[in-house]
């Protein structure tokens, strides 16, 4: 029997409705890639879970293109061969096609990484970083492109880092919110090393759980045994994904996704921002069950927990707390309030920030010096505009005791600024020069309504 006009319009409305409805939950992939119909098979599930032919999405070159759009935007050093994304950028058509048509015929060759120590905020030690170069980081991230949907659907909702619309303040904002209704035992953990340390294999069976096209699975072997060009030392990692790459946030959350769904399961509230992790508990007991578990588990996956940094907190405890991405949370010592500030390795990279740009021989201008520090002071205020209001003052003080000191040695006088150098140059006078006052800022955001 056909079926009714009316009966067909309201069967194709609601499909578009359920359609738009769907796209609206994956806004932020990529539309030539996730069409409709992807999307749907993503939410209902593929048959076995598993999904098989995806590298000709890779290799296309409107994905391609896609992805060196994402490395422009990101900018970033050259690697091994010099070549800047803005050179890439220069020839980029002709770029792409030869991607595209390498990774067709599977005769694509990452090149190697070159690797750079960067400096540890309130550390002597640096950080190792692997610096692919911009072709390789464009097929990165096409490859990411298509297969992180996948996986970013089973992700747990406590993990916050490298995810699609979520970020620190998240993370921060759940931290607060399970300290407020009681979860005053943390274990604040900290992983050894945890992108350098990753077992290949192990991972490899984690990214086959979802995905079985042999050539998407042999492109991200390639990504992780790609050799290391450390100065005139070149060496093949056998563990590890590489900070820097593109793709390595994505297969570091894939490899501690077991480990957050363990702590769901057993009931245990954890917060974690890629390889920075704490949970939260009610009682010292249960902080000492979770810790065990953790390190069970941390055991097993091949990696370490770095004892010296992992610890239990009890926040009932005036004067103790833990650090979790910059912020410290205590009970403070005098009143016994439960707050967050920023900790110290952020207060030391901010001073440190701020004592490049105003020395006591600079040769700028005092307005240019200010403009500069201003920069700093913003950038750094946002992240940390929601730290306790006690936390700006005293940080106000410094800052313009430096520009104090700047002006004395211009009246070839010695040592910081003090005593009647705050007659002569009062604070009100960095006001008027558009000092950016950090406690100003803050009473400010007080102020202002929610949202």
């Amino acid at each position: 029997m056909e079926r009714s006009p009316e009966k067909n319009f309201a069967g194709v409305s609601e499909r578009t409705k359920q359609a738009e409805e769907v796209r609206a939950r994956w806004a932020w992939t990529e539309p030539e890639v996730w069409t409709d119909r992807m999307l749907m098979s993503l939410e209902t599930g593929v048959k076995g879970g598993k999904w098989y032919s995806l590298m000709d999405k890779v290799y296309r070159e409107e994905t391609l293109l896609a992805g060196y759009r994402k490395v422009a935007a990101n900018d970033g050093a050259a690697g091994v061969d010099h070549v800047s994304v803005k050179a890439y950028g220069g020839r980029i058509e002709a770029e792409i096609a030869r991607l595209s048509e390498a990774l067709q015929e599977q005769c694509y060759q990452a090149s190697a990484i070159r690797r750079c120590l960067i400096p540890k905020p309130g550390s002597r030690q640096k950080r190792p970083i692997g610096i692919p170069v911009v072709r390789d980081r464009v097929v990165q991230s096409a490859l990411r492109i298509v297969i992180e949907p996948i996986f970013e659907r089973d992700f747990a909702a406590h993990s916050y880092g490298f995810r699609p619309g979520r970020g620190c303040k998240d993370a921060l904002r759940e931290v607060d919110r399970l300290l407020r209704a009681g979860y005053l035992y943390v274990v604040d953990a900290d992983l050894k090393s945890y992108f350098d340390s990753i077992p290949h294999g192990l991972l490899i069976k984690q990214v086959e759980e979802k995905v079985s096209d042999g050539r998407v699975l042999d492109l991200i072997k390639q990504f992780l045994q790609q050799g290391v060009m450390d100065g005139m030392t070149r060496w093949t990692p056998e563990e590890g994904t590489p900070q820097g790459g593109v793709i390595s946030p994505l297969l570091a959350n894939i490899y501690l996704d077991p480990l957050d769904r363990q702590m769901a399961e057993t009931g245990r509230q954890m917060v974690r921002y890629a390889d920075d992790l704490v949970i939260l508990c009610r009682s010292t007991q249960e902080a000492e069950e979770a810790e065990r578990e953790l390190e069970v588990w941390v055991r097993e996956a091949g990696l370490q927990l770095n004892r010296e940094k992992t610890c239990v907190a009890n926040l009932h405890e005036r004067g103790k707390g833990f650090t979790f991405l910059g912020y410290t949370f205590k009970r403070t010592v005098r009143t016994g309030r439960l707050g967050r500030w920023p900790g110290k390795r952020s207060l030391e990279k901010l001073r440190g920030n701020v004592r490049q740009k105003t020395p006591r021989t600079s040769g700028k201008s005092l307005d240019e010096t200010i403009d500069r520090v201003n920069r700093t002071l913003r950038g750094w205020f946002e992240y940390f505009k929601h730290a306790d209001p006690s936390s700006f003052p005293e940080l106000d003080r410094w800052i313009r005791m430096r520009l104090r000191s700047m002006l004395r040695k211009r009246h070839r006088k010695k040592g910081r600024g003090r005593g009647a150098d705050h007659q002569r140059w009062p604070n009100a006078y960095f006001t008027e020069l558009g000092l950016f006052s950090l406690t100003t800022a803050c009473a400010e955001v007080r102020q202002s309504p929610p949202g």
